[in-house]
């Protein structure tokens, strides 16, 4: 009778043990898809970023603004879309 429960016991894992490989290479397929489409994506994201600063910075700057930006978010907006600019010009090069 232990043997019948010992071998229950074991196919039973062995039964767990293939499921979980087959959730692990299902995560893995949908991993890889995720991955190459944020890489597909990632340049217009970029230059989304880009415009999206741009026009903040345009509008902060312009003289008849409702609200004006400090000095300081000028200067972080400023670096942010010179980053990304940088950014943008590496991936086209590749």
């Amino acid at each position: 009778m232990a043997e019948w429960r010992d071998l229950d016991i074991t196919t039973a894992r062995e039964q767990a043990d293939a499921q979980r490989y087959q959730e692990t290479l299902i995560a893995q397929k949908v991993g890889a898809a995720h991955r190459l489409a944020f890489r597909e994506k990632f340049p217009g994201q970029v230059e989304h970023c880009m415009r999206l600063i741009a026009e903040r910075l345009q509008k902060g700057l312009a003289k008849d603004a409702e609200v004006g930006l400090s000095d300081c978010s000028a200067k972080d907006l400023s670096w942010a879309l010179l980053n990304l600019y940088q950014i943008h010009c590496e991936l086209t090069e590749q």
